[in-house]
């Protein structure tokens, strides 16, 4: 009873300090946004021959641009302008928008050029990107960047990235849920170059590449960003808070005269693959030679509406999963990382990330046990219609009689999404998700949802959103429901979350990591500059409570965070963090094999470090280390990444997590170690390899692909596979699984 009145208190006066805090800081309280001023570029017709795409920017078409000037910083000093002249100029044909930027920099010696794979992390280099809102709804969006390097770097938004930072994860890392879809991929073209005067980039994105309205010249929302990444710095041509990413599309600035093409287009995309399997545990002596052919199709049928259809889809080229250690009783959250996934993937995304997703595409396809489950084919219908986003998904699966857990029948998966979006960064939605059995009516399970935001001036937003599964057998509460207040200005901000979850909420085309709870979550950060000390940029002390409590009130889960975080001006960050952990079990948890927990109530106080050097060097680290009180005795340990980069074409990432754990119930300890290396001859031409052992899976695993690529991801990939039991770091017990895989792919336009 007194620890449940302690963490009501806690949670309420972190609540009214989240509410009282925003109106007590008079001077910091931002202006009304329709106050902004939003500049104006305009596009140029090209009269001329079309810009060679070089990276040389010598072309006579680039005289007829007017030349853009204007950037100012968001970070360090915000405001101020950029440190180094920008000009950037924007044309078009009847084909493509052209966008090209002069880059000066008088230490040009200096700049960083980062990693030569698509979408790589860009924060740790000089960048240059533009951020394209073809609807003008001041929501959504489409971004294309790149480093000296001329990668291709692009994503869509939806709802300005849901407050969201720029993730600074590789692509694979990351995946495609939030309000940021990393792994879209869109067929456009980048180049580059450099001198001593700066550097130089130079963009073609075709309009077939774009999703927008109709009319024949259109105005779209436009920002742009510079990073010079050896200072740190970010500029913006229209100017954005430094609470704010590039993504802030409401307060992006105007691109006119902007000459749209009406006709359609269309695309497909034919793969052929032939591989080698092996399986040493259920067919020891029996290689298979499977072959295979699909096709993915891409139809506009209007500018601002498209249709996906694919058959036999196969996703042999993607990358494996990073393993990560698992010490609670509650699933992980994997990302998507398959293609067919992608196109559109915030218009499907509702519900609460990694937490209650109302849809997570990783349903189809894959199997409970983790295999893959054959695609026969299906589509997608998404773009917007009259002012509202719509989103229709169907997709058919085979069975699959042999996945290491259970038996997988044939399934039908339908989504139905409907969004609008409303003035200053409102928006309402609602959601129907069905899985059915192909040859059992009965089997089927539905999920119903409604969903939005209320955007209040700038700083302050309610998210919500109330969902109701049905699943045949189940007569519990199905339904679930979240609301999350979010103030944010430039040095401080807030938020208060209650979510509500059932104890037969199932939506079994989603992600629910536990049900039958009741959470809150109330979270105070506030950033102080430093200009006193020089080598820190930043002092960032923040607070957070999070509790999930089960419906009948008994604490499951509490969380309370103290974390008074530095940031260097090299971009590293450093310190200690302060952690009080309750851990409720009601039944007995078995933590690792003969470890069981019996039930009761635990807490634990667990302190730690942070720490995170310049990611921008050629070696760097990043890691935590902790210590402290866990269940019923104590744990020492951390994870620890080592990052080596040589130029543009080498990249190594060794991480390594380990923990000791001595329990009453018994001693054990856990290991995770990866190794990824990457050697990139050109953007679009690479080797990685990524090898990975988990003590808690027993498996030591390579992932090797070779990259050929030509447009949109398609092209030529060399695969190979292999898993071995082990029984330790260093005990080898036999191979379990071995492959390897060729698969070529090729976009062609059909229209």
């Amino acid at each position: 009873m007194k620890l449940g009145f302690r963490i009501t208190c806690t949670t309420l006066c972190l609540a009214v300090a989240a509410f009282i805090a925003p109106f007590t800081l008079d001077a910091q309280q931002p202006g009304n946004e329709n106050d902004r001023r939003s500049p104006m570029a305009v596009v140029a017709r090209i009269t001329t021959t079309p810009p060679v795409i070089d990276g040389r920017l010598d072309e006579e078409a680039w005289s007829l641009g007017e030349p853009i000037t204007n950037f100012f910083q968001r970070e360090p000093v915000e405001g101020e302008p950029v440190s180094e002249r920008t000009e950037v100029r924007i044309l078009a044909d009847d084909d493509a928008l052209y966008v090209g930027a002069w880059l000066y920099d008088r230490n040009a010696d200096q700049i960083v050029t980062g990693e030569r794979l698509r979408d790589a992390n860009i924060q740790v280099a000089d960048h240059f990107g533009i951020i394209l809102d073809t609807y003008q709804d001041r929501q959504s969006g489409f971004i294309f960047a790149t480093t000296p390097s001329a990668i291709e770097y692009d994503g869509q938004v939806a709802n300005e990235g849901q407050g969201g930072r720029l993730p600074g994860g590789r692509r694979q890392q990351t995946g495609s849920s939030g309000g940021f879809n990393l792994n879209w991929d869109g067929s456009w073209e980048v180049a580059t170059s450099r001198n001593g005067e700066g550097g130089y980039a130079e963009f073609r994105i075709p309009f077939s590449t774009l999703r927008y309205a109709g009319g024949s010249v259109q105005t779209w929302g436009l920002n742009m960003v510079r990073r010079i990444r050896r200072r740190n710095e970010e500029s913006f041509w229209a100017p954005i808070p430094r609470q704010y990413t590039l993504m802030r599309l409401s307060m992006a600035g105007d691109l006119t005269g902007v000459p749209v093409p009406v006709r359609r287009a269309a695309t497909v995309s034919p793969y052929v693959l032939a591989s080698a399997e092996r399986d040493y545990v259920n067919a020891p002596g029996d290689t298979d030679f499977p072959s295979d052919l699909g096709l993915d199709a891409k139809i506009t049928l209007t500018p601002s509406l498209t249709l996906d259809l694919t058959t036999n889809t196969d996703f042999a080229q993607v990358e494996v999963d990073e393993q990560r250690t698992n010490l609670t009783r509650f699933p992980l959250f994997f990302p998507e990382k398959r293609p067919f996934f992608f196109e559109n993937a915030g218009t499907f995304a509702a519900g609460t990330p990694r937490a209650a997703d109302l849809f997570f595409s990783r349903r189809i396809g894959i199997s409970p046990g983790g295999n893959a489950v054959p695609i026969l084919g299906g589509g997608r219908l998404s773009g917007k219609v009259r002012g509202l986003g719509i989103g229709f998904l169907q997709v058919f699966t085979d069975g699959l009689d042999d996945d290491v857990e259970t038996g997988v029948q044939e399934n039908s998966f339908s989504v139905a999404r409907v969004t609008r979006e409303l003035p200053n960064r409102s928006r309402a939605g609602a959601m129907f998700v069905q899985r059915r059995a192909t040859h059992d009516g009965d089997d089927v399970n539905r999920t119903y949802a409604v969903d939005g935001r209320l955007g209040i001036g700038e700083a302050l937003s309610v998210d919500a959103w109330f969902g109701r599964t049905q699943t045949p057998g189940l007569t519990g509460s199905d339904t679930g429901m979240n609301v999350n207040v979010l103030y944010e200005i430039r040095d401080f901000s807030t938020s208060v979350q209650y979510r509500r979850i059932g104890e037969d909420f199932n939506p079994e085309v989603g992600f629910v990591n536990r049900v039958a709870y009741r959470y809150f979550d109330a979270n105070i950060a506030k950033s102080i500059r430093t200009p006193s000390v020089s080598w820190i940029r930043d002092f960032s002390p923040h607070v957070n409570a999070r509790y999930h409590f089960d419906l009948d009130g008994f604490l499951e889960t509490g969380y309370f965070h103290i974390d008074p975080e530095f940031t260097t001006e090299g971009g590293g960050l450093f310190g200690p963090e302060f952690n009080f952990h309750t851990e409720g079990l009601k039944v007995p948890f078995e933590i690792a094999p003969g470890v069981i927990i019996p039930a009761g109530t635990y807490r634990a106080f667990v302190p730690s470090w942070e720490m995170r050097t310049d990611p921008s060097a050629r070696l760097s680290a990043r890691g935590v280390a902790r210590v402290g009180q866990f269940f019923s005795g104590r744990r020492y340990g951390g994870d620890a990444t080592i990052t080596y980069r040589r130029g543009e074409m080498l990249t190594a990432d060794l991480r390594l997590d380990h923990t000791i754990v001595r329990l009453e119930e018994g001693d054990f300890e856990t290991t995770l170690l990866g190794l990824k290396v990457g050697y990139f001859f050109t953007p679009r031409i690479f080797v990685q390899t990524f090898l990975q052992y988990s003590d808690q899976a027993d498996v030591w695993s390579v992932n090797a692909r070779f990259g050929l690529l030509d447009t949109a991801g398609t092209g030529l990939y060399v695969v190979y596979n292999e898993a071995q039991e082990s029984h330790g770091l260093r005990s080898l017990t036999g191979p379990m699984t071995r492959s390897f895989i060729v698969k070529y792919s090729r976009q062609l336009r059909v229209l």
